[in-house]
């Protein structure tokens, strides 16, 4: 392959496998289990199981949980079956920090030994004003040169719970004066008096997380740690780390651009709040980037790799349009569902010209672009539901669907001429009337003749009726996604829709979640696997037909 056309990563593989460095490539993908993830986890997931796989490699999943205090089983669970559902295959390699922390500690005990980490008496305050600043260097901590013996027995007596939480910290011993400062003797261990998912009690220090990140990425045997921008600063402590603790194989830490999306929330904290005051109804809200949230819409595994390969791998920070993610799931469902009939806003129809009693069943092919996908029965009798828009008493110029004394198409159907309508004492149109020709069936007319509208429509005898939700950004996109006095959330008021009383053929009584079709002319539709039942089927729009999204030419 074109060295040109590979990423900068794949770049830096490439150089390390040619010159021996490394001979096999092994990643990881490394959350903190203190929350759900995102469209952006999402990308960080696919890029490095897709490297693993590229190189023929291996891939870890493995939870950083250094920090009880904000840790929970249900994170951990959510996260494994994300990433389970994206496709990227861990095998029998899931990891936990805490399965190293034993391990931790001796790496510890081996810096204080060498005389690069001892125990500080500062407050968190002190140790922040002793740092410095990016234009005046730091000052050295008054317990900074604390012999190696005096640094043992100290942290033992930590890790045996005589000191209270913040009385005392272990320090990496690196270089005050340094311009980077998170070189500027880093905290490796804090002291915390608090349960742990995995270990129970039996510690109450914990490692930082840029002391443990190097040490689980090394003792797994990663070859490539990739990370987010962020982490790049970070580096210098991460290699000393690997060096000082004389590992044999180091890993590489590589950092990439994250991934941003126009006028969406990501931020944990927000997406907190929300789900918090009941604004959205879980972290799988279908209005929710979420990665639970777009499998709840119904977005697909294959969409969301084709979204993060469209956005593309760089050093450069850039967003991506929500748009673009919606085209991905057109591009992905377009040829693989079923394209069936469902009303959103019922209008009864009546044929009066058919006979009582009769149903016939049409034959109907699912996705006339996909012949594989075959064909169905769908039934036809007097009564129908059409779409409310689908008919104008008055019409508008060019306005080519139903309206007194005008003919349309009913899809799949016949050929129907409006007669007249029912009102209700609002003077509200309750019901169209009809006549249909005979001769018509399948939608085309023997003598040649043409219709300018064709309209979709649902057999009233043998409809579902289902629950529809339309959503919208959860955000008003016009206001931007912050006040930016407040900070709070710009809220779209009408972020969510509920339709009642909806309308949809026949042939989808039975189906369940993750269960998705493309309803004709109105978008694609999953149901809900959350509020959906088998009496009550409830469909969430994933995404609507057409949009003005264009891929940009390359």
């Amino acid at each position: 392959m074109d060295n040109q056309s590979r990423n900068f990563i794949e770049q830096i593989i490439d150089k390390d496998l040619e010159e021996g460095r490394v001979d096999h490539v092994m990643t990881r993908f490394p959350p903190e289990p203190n929350g759900y993830l995102h469209i952006g986890h999402a990308k960080s997931i696919l890029l490095n199981y897709g490297l693993a796989q590229e190189y023929h490699g291996l891939f870890n999943l493995r939870f950083d949980d250094t920090n009880p205090t904000k840790e929970k089983s249900e994170f951990v669970e959510s996260i494994e079956e994300d990433v389970r559902w994206l496709g990227a295959d861990f095998g029998d390699r899931l990891y936990f920090a805490s399965d190293y922390f034993d391990r931790m500690y001796e790496a510890a005990l081996k810096l204080i030994r060498k005389g690069k980490a001892f125990v500080c008496d500062l407050t968190a305050e002190e140790i922040r004003a002793y740092r410095g600043s990016l234009k005046e260097p730091g000052k050295d901590s008054p317990y900074r040169n604390r012999s190696v013996e005096e640094n043992l027995k100290l942290f033992q007596e930590m890790k045996d719970g005589k000191y209270e939480d913040g009385s005392k910290v272990l320090r990496a011993r690196i270089d005050m004066a340094s311009p980077n400062m998170n070189m500027r003797d880093p905290v490796i261990y804090r002291i915390a008096h608090i349960s742990h998912a995995n270990t129970g009690d039996k510690w109450c220090i914990y490692p930082m997380y840029d002391f443990a990140h190097p040490i689980e990425d090394a003792i797994e045997g990663v070859t490539h740690s990739i990370c987010t921008l962020e982490f790049e600063d970070h580096r210098p402590l991460y290699d000393w780390v690997v060096r000082e603790l004389e590992y044999e194989q180091p890993p590489r830490q590589i950092e990439f651009a994250k991934m941003y999306l126009t006028n969406i929330v990501t931020g944990k904290r927000y997406i907190k709040k929300l789900v918090e005051e009941g604004i959205v109804d879980g972290w799988d809200d279908p209005r929710l980037v979420s990665i639970s949230g777009l499998r709840r819409r119904g977005y697909t595994p294959e969409a969301i790799r084709m979204f993060v390969e469209l956005s593309g791998i760089s050093k450069a920070q850039s967003s991506s349009e929500y748009a673009m993610l919606e085209y991905c799931v057109r591009e992905d469902l377009k040829l693989r569902r079923e394209r069936v009939m469902g009303i959103l806003h019922p209008l009864k129809l009546i044929i009066d010209n058919y006979p009582e009693g009769r149903t016939e069943e049409l034959e109907v092919e699912n996705n006339l672009e996909n012949p594989e996908l075959g064909s169905r029965k769908v039934p036809f009798s007097r009564e129908l539901y059409i779409e409310q828009e689908d008919f104008m008493e008055v019409p508008v110029p060019k306005y080519r669907r139903l309206y007194p004394g005008n003919e349309v198409r009913l899809m799949h159907a016949y050929f129907v001429t409006c007669t007249g309508v029912d009102k209700d004492e609002n003077g509200n149109v309750t019901a169209v009337h009809c006549t249909y020709d005979p001769q018509t069936r399948g939608g085309n007319a023997p003598d040649g003749r043409k219709v300018k509208g064709t309209i979709h429509w649902v057999d009233a005898a043998s409809a579902i009726n289902c629950e529809i939700r339309l959503f919208e950004n959860i955000v008003d996109e016009e206001k931007g996604v912050y006040d930016e006095e407040t900070g709070e959330l710009n809220l779209n008021p009408n972020s969510l829709q509920i339709l009642k009383n909806c309308y949809v053929e026949a042939s989808l009584r039975g189906a369940k979640a993750p269960d998705s079709f493309q309803f004709v002319r109105t978008g694609y539709f999953c149901v809900d696997s959350k509020l959906s039942t088998p009496d009550h089927l409830v469909f969430n729009r994933i995404a609507a037909l057409k949009s003005s999204f264009k891929l940009p030419v390359s």
